[in-house]
């Protein structure tokens, strides 16, 4: 029994069709049948039902799966054993990132490249979520560390992380707004948004589960005129006199350039905080643990 048997078997299975099967291993369609039936000679039972118009595995050939994927995760994991001694990086790494953490002093994209160029035959994938889904895709394994939005003082449950943004959340209003009155108010208590409608990122993200834990601290329910993935959206929305807008700290000259002006917001005072998050017992390959350790160097350089 060779690996490359087991690979094409569980090919098969998967793409439900021989020729299929082949145009993914790149190989000719017949050579991948030959080599499945040595092996069902080999185990002695037909492993594939070939009757109808897909390929299905047969009783014995769905005990065989399990074991074939096993087998064949188990070599790749021996081979990225031995290539991490050897200094040779190969693989796949999954990032996750919350929409505009990709910007300011933690150059990720920076990073991402400069690690491609080091490690051609590594894979890197990049996706933007919610910061709730990429925390549960992070548990799951599906993700092997992730930038996301904190809910919470406290950090999730099973989950390391270093903090990479942390600005108070202020409130970003139009001139003549209500909350600027007197004109020499320097702060506005979060209790004074109870009622008005308020500007805020969708539900899942960071910021918004630290707006409604803060509010429900402050002893009302935020009532949400408008939701947007985007900060700039948010500001846009304010400018205009639609509501309040609820976001981090702006960078200096940014409201003014908008005609908006923010004050901080206190009793509570929230703060907004994005995370570099990966499982509290590591990521699980050579891969990721470098790309990590080069994500970690940026961020401790850009600190």
């Amino acid at each position: 029994m060779e690996l490359r048997q087991l690979r094409y078997f569980v090919a098969v299975v998967e793409e439900a069709n021989f020729t299929r099967a082949a145009a993914r291993l790149h190989l000719a369609q017949p050579g991948v049948s030959a080599q499945i039936r040595r092996l069902e000679r080999e185990l002695g039972h037909r492993l594939l039902d070939r009757s109808g118009r897909t390929v299905t595995p047969t009783e014995v050939g769905r005990a065989v799966l399990a074991h074939a994927r096993a087998a064949l995760a188990a070599a790749e994991g021996a081979r990225r054993t031995a290539d991490e001694f050897t200094g040779l990086l190969r693989g796949h790494v999954s990032l996750g990132l919350v929409s505009g953490a990709a910007t300011g002093e933690f150059d990720v994209v920076s990073v991402l490249a400069d690690f491609h160029d080091a490690h051609p035959r590594v894979e890197i994938s990049l996706t933007e979520d919610t910061s709730d889904r990429m925390l549960a895709a992070l548990r799951r394994g599906e993700l092997d560390f992730a930038l996301l939005g904190l809910t919470s003082r406290e950090p999730p449950p099973d989950v390391a992380l270093d903090v990479v943004v942390d600005e108070p959340l202020v409130a970003a209003v139009a001139p003549g707004d209500p909350l600027l009155r007197p004109e020499d108010r320097a702060s506005v208590p979060l209790a004074e948004l109870a009622g008005r409608p308020l500007i805020s990122l969708p539900r899942g993200t960071g910021l918004r589960g630290v707006l409604d834990a803060a509010c429900a601290e402050a002893g009302f329910r935020p009532v949400i005129a408008f939701e947007a993935a985007s900060p700039e959206v948010l500001t846009r929305l304010a400018a205009r006199g639609l509501g309040v807008a609820v976001l981090p700290a702006l960078p200096e000259g940014t409201a003014a350039g908008l005609g908006l002006r923010t004050l901080p917001l206190t009793d509570p005072r929230p703060r907004g905080r994005i995370a570099l998050t990966w499982r509290a017992d590591g990521p699980a390959t050579p891969a990721a643990r470098a790309l990590l350790a080069c994500l970690r160097a940026e961020l401790n350089g850009a600190g």
